[in-house]
């Protein structure tokens, strides 16, 4: 009889450190790019905080304002408004069958796909977003003067190549980094 993987004596038990292996000697683009990562990890908490305070003045969460503005500019499926926000489509399900609950949006047949409705902004929803905007856009301008313009456009930039590097398919498939999906 085999152990169990978990248990101590089976295939995934922790060996004794002296026998792990060595990483590979780390190169100074790796360097930059963990401390990125890290510093993102920071700066993603922050960002999140300041949308649920700025989200509460439209009577909405981060997460509902996010959904939402998936699909302002035009009705959207649940697929495409994941692929927008960079969220999974079950988090977006969730999300939107509170909104429509709660009548910030609804569910519109979709003249391209019997099953996938489209989900679209109703007039609550606008005015939700209305009254967030209104507390958005102050924060936004004194955010963005203490960085300044040329700082936030390099580093979106960067962001935006880090975003098209990561969802390149890589040459060896078990790596990090490769989305399977959502």
């Amino acid at each position: 009889m085999s152990a169990a993987p978990d248990s101590p004596d089976g295939p995934d038990a922790t060996p004794p450190r002296e026998s792990w292996p060595e990483h590979p000697p780390r190169t100074e683009a790796a360097d930059a790019l963990t401390d990125l990562v890290l510093t993102t990890f920071r700066l993603n908490a922050r960002l999140m905080e300041a949308a649920q305070d700025l989200a509460a003045a439209g009577g909405l969460t981060a997460a509902w304002w996010q959904v939402l503005g998936g699909v302002l500019d035009q009705p959207r499926t649940m697929a495409e408004v994941a692929r927008k926000m960079g969220v999974t489509r079950q988090g977006v399900r969730r999300v939107a069958d509170l909104l429509v609950e709660h009548g910030l949006a609804e569910y519109r047949p979709n003249p391209a796909h019997r099953r996938a409705k489209l989900l679209a902004c109703t007039e609550a929803g606008y005015w939700a977003i209305r009254r967030i905007s209104l507390v958005q856009q102050p924060w936004a301008d004194r955010v963005g003067t203490e960085v300044g313009a040329d700082d936030l456009r390099t580093a979106l930039a960067t962001m935006r190549r880090l975003v098209d590097v990561l969802e390149a398919p890589e040459p060896d498939a078990g790596r990090a980094g490769v989305r399977d999906g959502d």
